[in-house]
């Protein structure tokens, strides 16, 4: 049975808390009676919240066994010590949802306030989200209902007020709810959270420096949740005084070299209440290393999401020589997310000995194997993977929870594209391309667009589409991917590494070739000086990589699509060969 959601929304006041008891109590139908038991007798969810000044609304979320005595306590008690409750509580616009199901049990509440806090995380209607922990459940008895209680429980909720709850496409569309904490980690993600606990507390205990955790798997396999979480869990001083063994007072930071992941980051700090203001608590490795030069006391932990682009030679305003060996001498503990698949370009380059070397050095080496991103069966992402690292195109298998689909005309993929990235039924969808087309960043092109152009088609390259101050405001904080007129512009790895897609649609370019049965680079094809110039070796020799960060980029394109992979490809003989790998 999927049971009814009961929601009632009353001004966050003892007065209307009171008359809605008073109401309740009265209760004369079967009906009535339903919806008090479930309200006043059973376990509830409540959201309270107020407008911020700014257009958005400031929300608390909860869940408790006796919503009387909860809500009088937060009016009573919690105004006097918690400046949250206090603003609150003397706000005159604001507002409670109390809400009931028929399904709800104590474990199943506090899976939907997590849940809650995923999707509110998700609505461009909230600036700050205020909760004091992180309650996901593991099994338990009705956990089968649970997925159908939630969702009758935020369409009860849109009803009334969809600004504040919006569509689920939208949500899900949102690289905050992507990236949010409050993904419900699985058992792996779990033991290696543990792990990590365990480390940063026996290294501020011991005061040792430079500890380093490698956090390796490939492109879905939940790295970025996982990192997240220990980012929420580290940053929440209530959360940090629990699960560190009273360890408070954590001096930890978040770094990543990915101006969009840093944007996601940035506003799920601000979003969340972990800093006061973009740049406190998050940001690009370089910037921190300046600022806290040779000499001063290491910080607690470093956490380093796609630490496979961190720098590993000199480059304007960073003049050490490894980014990665200077935040382990500023800290106790570095948490680095690393995909060697990932790196795309000479400057992020390791040699094979000092890959090595570097895990050597590790005090942790953590592996995630459990692919999150691609819904597809174990057959289609090998196909994914043989494509990419034995070079082969084989038969693409027949999957009914993941399409992979070739076309013979970029027309017809863009269009396709479209369709997905239009459809409510679908969330977010894009068309990417391997960087073999010039374009200069901030730089226009004889005043026009740098295009990716294929005989009639043309359209321009990501982040070059002009936009109003109106529009540039709306858009603040949202990465490329997330901005509805992204849908004119291409993707490259630039703009969709670390992201997920509903349906990816990949331009595979001229520098990927086909030839006598097997997938070739050709670098004098590709666009991408960062990856093809030459790279000075550890022994002051010069080499060229850019087969390894070729081959790369295209990994990283062709595991963006949670749902679906488009493809097309303009070398000839490519083309032909994926064509003919597709199923009857």
């Amino acid at each position: 049975m999927p049971g009814k959601a009961f929601v009632r929304r009353i001004p966050f006041r003892e007065s209307a808390l009171t008359e809605l008891v008073e109401e309740l109590q009265r209760a004369a139908t079967d009906e009535e009676r339903r919806l008090a038991r479930h309200l006043l007798d059973f376990p509830t969810v409540y959201v309270v919240h107020k407008g911020d000044g700014a257009g958005r609304y400031e929300v608390y979320v909860g869940e408790t066994s006796d919503i009387r005595s909860r809500t009088v306590q937060h009016l009573r008690a919690d105004i006097l010590v918690r400046e949250d409750w206090a603003d609150l509580a003397k706000a005159t616009d604001a507002e409670m949802y109390v809400i009931g199901h028929q399904h709800f049990t104590k474990s199943m509440t506090l899976d939907v306030e997590n849940r809650l806090m995923h999707w509110l995380n998700g609505s461009d209607a909230v600036g700050r989200l205020h909760n004091r922990r992180h309650n996901p459940q593991n099994d338990y008895y009705s956990r089968d209902l649970f997925d159908a209680a939630f969702r009758d429980t935020w369409n009860q909720l849109r009803r009334h007020d969809d600004f504040l709850f919006p569509t689920e496409k939208i949500v899900r569309e949102s690289a905050l709810f992507k990236a949010s904490p409050f993904h419900k980690l699985t058992q792996q993600q779990l033991a290696a959270k543990a792990r990590i606990h365990d480390a940063i507390v026996d290294a501020r205990v011991s005061n040792a420096t430079g500890q380093l955790i490698l956090v390796e798997g490939s492109a879905g396999t939940g790295k970025t949740v996982l990192l997240s979480s220990l980012f929420y869990d580290l940053f929440m001083e209530d959360v940090a005084r629990d699960v560190m063994a009273g360890l408070d007072n954590l001096n930890a930071w978040l770094l990543v070299n990915h101006d969009q992941q840093l944007t996601v980051y940035e506003q799920i700090a601000l979003k969340l209440g972990l800093s006061r203001r973009a740049g406190d608590r998050v940001s690009k490795p370089t910037r921190f290393i300046n600022s806290r030069g040779e000499g001063r006391d290491p910080v607690d932990v470093v956490l380093v999401d796609e630490a496979h682009l961190l720098w590993t030679q000199g480059k304007q305003s960073y003049r050490g020589s490894n980014q990665l060996a200077d935040l382990r001498s500023r800290a106790r503990v570095v948490v680095a997310i690393f995909d060697p698949q990932q790196m795309v370009a000479t400057n992020q380059y390791w040699e094979p000995a000092q890959l090595r070397q570097l895990r050597d050095s590790a005090a942790q080496v953590i592996e995630l194997d459990e692919q999150m991103r691609m819904t597809s069966s174990e057959a289609t992402y090998r196909w994914v993977r043989d494509l990419v690292d034995l070079r082969q195109v084989s038969d693409i298998p027949q999957d009914p929870n993941y399409e992979v689909k070739v076309f013979d005309d970029p027309h017809a993929l863009y269009a396709a594209i479209r369709e997905k990235a239009e459809d409510e039924g679908h969330g977010l969808s894009r068309l990417t391309a391997t960087f073999d087309w010039e374009f200069v960043e901030k730089r226009r092109n004889n005043g026009k667009t740098w295009d990716v152009e294929i005989d009639t088609f043309r359209v321009p390259w990501n982040l070059q589409l002009e936009y109003s101050a109106a529009e540039r405001r709306d858009l603040r904080g949202r990465s490329w991917a997330e901005r509805p007129r992204s849908i004119d512009e291409i993707g490259s790895t630039f703009t969709v590494q670390g992201f997920d897609l509903d349906y990816a649609g990949v331009i595979i370019g001229p520098s990927v070739t086909y030839r006598d049965g097997r997938i070739v680079f050709d670098p004098l094809a590709s666009a991408n000086r960062n990856a093809t110039q030459r790279r000075t070796l550890a022994d002051g020799s010069k080499a060229i990589v850019a087969e390894d960060l070729l081959r790369n980029e295209l990994n990283v394109l062709l595991t963006r699509g949670v749902r679906g992979l488009y493809l097309y490809a303009v070398d000839p003989e490519l083309r032909q060969a994926l064509l003919a790998a597709r199923h009857p």
